[in-house]
């Protein structure tokens, strides 16, 4: 862990996600004094599947997060409907020795959990409504629901897709539709087809439907998902579960079966939308952390895992900064962003153009996409190859 060598500094950070708790983590790290403020009574997920890849998980362990047995080691493969593998993602053997695979499959909570046991204590304020964010030369002010006021040096902007900070810093934007809907659940039930350590992504002409290991509080199990094109205006099914089997009906097992045996309780629904990308994530004495800065669309399968490298490399910029000085700050906040920002556009970009391809291609370009998928290696240049070197620069980058 790295020791202080700076002058206390007072930073607030606004939300209690991976990449706020991330933020603060880093933070606290870096010697400064740290308050998250959530808007919740507590710090809860938002959905319940998830991957991690090693990157996050290496700043993680950085951090202090115990991440011992957090996950399923898994290795991913690209399928058509008949079991062609159309590309493997080629993860360095070293990394996967380190990491336990090319990403783990997890659930979300115990992520959370792990996170906010690391946190130092007196660190989060739950119940706290931010209404109006002000900075000037010497600090930034966050005025609550209540009436109340907080000063602080720095404030990082944590809150999600719907950012007030990023709305007070650079106005409002409309969300980008991807016009698609993703159902995803888990269970912990045996199901016939299924491979230990696995993760199967599998297209049809107009739906993805994929499964891949689990492993929760130390039971093993899967988490599946089937994504396909929606008006994202339309309301959702009433049966998420009813739908999801009815979209997972033409894939092979263990799909159809994994979908059976999960409890209705456990199948939620999300829409997917990002933003379009900003030039500058940073203003005066305000910056942006993950989904507040990028939010990306499942396809990436590299949203939370991008949020909290983001929130590992804010620490390390602020440490041994003065943070009274305004142009220190602005310095380091600017060292901050400058790196990540192609990173994570190219993350979202590509997340948007997957989407695009496999499920709003016209009907009579279908059958020459998949076969430029089935018959060339375009498929595992995209996903196979170059996002495994991806990878490998990014956990460069992260050093204790």
């Amino acid at each position: 862990m790295l020791m202080p060598n700076n002058p206390c500094g007072r930073v607030a950070v606004l939300g209690a996600g991976p990449a706020g708790m991330a933020a603060a983590l880093s933070t606290a790290q870096a010697g400064h004094e740290v308050a998250v403020y959530e808007r919740y009574r507590e710090a809860r997920p938002a959905g319940n599947i998830l991957n991690l890849w090693p990157p996050p998980l290496k700043a993680l362990r950085i951090l202090g997060v115990d991440t011992e047995d957090l996950g399923s080691p898994t290795d991913s493969e690209f399928r058509n409907l008949r079991g062609h593998v159309r590309a493997h993602v080629r993860q360095d053997p070293e990394t996967k020795r380190a990491y336990g695979g090319g990403f783990i499959g997890l659930l979300r909570p115990e992520l959370y959990e792990r996170m906010l046991a690391a946190i130092p204590p007196g660190t989060l304020r739950f119940n706290q409504q931010v209404t109006r964010i002000e900075q000037n030369d010497h600090a930034v002010t966050l005025n609550f629901a209540d009436g109340t006021t907080a000063e602080h040096d720095v404030l990082v902007g944590a809150d999600g897709i719907d950012s007030l900070v990023r709305r007070t810093l650079w106005g409002d934007t409309p969300k980008r539709e991807h016009r698609l809907h993703i159902f995803g659940g888990f269970t912990f039930t045996d199901v016939d087809g299924t491979e230990p350590n696995k993760s199967v992504l599998t297209h049809s002409r107009t739906v993805q439907g994929s499964w891949t290991s689990i492993r929760h509080k130390g039971r093993d199990g899967f988490q599946w998902w089937v994504l396909t094109a929606t008006d994202p205006d339309a309301p959702a099914p009433s049966d998420l579960k009813a739908a999801a089997t009815a979209l997972a009906a033409e894939f092979p097992a263990p799909l159809p079966g994994l979908i059976a045996q999960t409890e209705p309780d456990n199948v939620q629904r999300w829409v997917l939308r990002d933003r379009p990308r900003l030039q500058q994530w940073s203003k005066g004495r305000s910056t942006l952390v993950g989904d507040a800065a990028h939010p990306t669309s499942p396809y990436a399968a590299y949203g939370a895992g991008m949020s909290i490298e983001d929130g590992y490399f804010l620490g390390r910029a602020l440490r041994g900064v003065d943070l009274s000085d305004l142009t220190a700050v602005q310095r380091a906040l600017q060292s901050y962003e400058d790196p990540r920002k192609p990173h994570t556009a190219r993350q979202v970009q590509q997340a948007w153009i997957l989407g695009q391809v496999f499920h709003h291609a016209p009907a009579p370009l279908r059958p020459v996409r998949d076969f430029i998928l089935d018959h060339t290696p375009l498929l595992q240049k995209v996903a196979g190859d170059t996002n495994p070197r991806e990878i490998q620069k990014q956990l460069a980058l992260i050093q204790d």
